[in-house]
């Protein structure tokens, strides 16, 4: 099974939902979106008056293949890689660019929001999301021992009898 790149969980997460959110408020941004380069919605937020949202995950899994598609190219073309994407249509825009290695920053937006200004913002978001992304990598991964396998295998048993 394939699992997320990144725990993000806490006070991590909290963070950047915070900054997620405040992106939003300040650029004009429907949707924000943290997602990991296997696809996985590691955080998300949506305007208050934004319309009802597309599928996060389809979103997230076709992000994700989309930047892996354009890593591929960038290489071909002897770059290390593309930082973003931008991919604008009549009515809507949706801009990516690359948190670190492991995620993806995904903001969709109308053709109201100016695009320089999504970017400016956005750049100054990801490097914050960056340095909270990189302190997790500091946490030593959570040991579940035995006495946790028995005790959940006990507490199924006697829910699920």
């Amino acid at each position: 099974m394939i699992e997320p790149s990144l725990a993000l969980y806490g006070d991590a997460f909290e963070r950047v939902d915070q900054l997620i959110q405040d992106l939003l408020e300040t650029t004009g941004v429907r949707y924000g979106l943290l997602v990991d380069r296997k696809g996985f919605v590691l955080s998300h937020k949506e305007a208050l008056w934004a319309p009802r949202p597309p599928a996060l995950d389809s979103v997230a899994t076709l992000v994700a293949s989309n930047a892996a598609a354009t890593a591929a190219l960038a290489n071909m073309l002897g770059e290390r890689t593309f930082s973003e994407q931008i991919h604008q249509g009549e009515n809507g825009t949706l801009y990516v660019e690359s948190v670190g290695t492991d995620s993806l920053l995904t903001l969709i937006f109308d053709a109201s929001v100016p695009l320089g200004k999504v970017k400016v913002y956005a750049k100054k978001s990801i490097t914050q999301i960056a340095a909270i992304l990189e302190e997790l990598k500091d946490i030593p991964p959570v040991q579940l021992g035995e006495d946790f396998s028995q005790g959940a295998s006990a507490l199924l048993d006697d829910l699920l009898g």
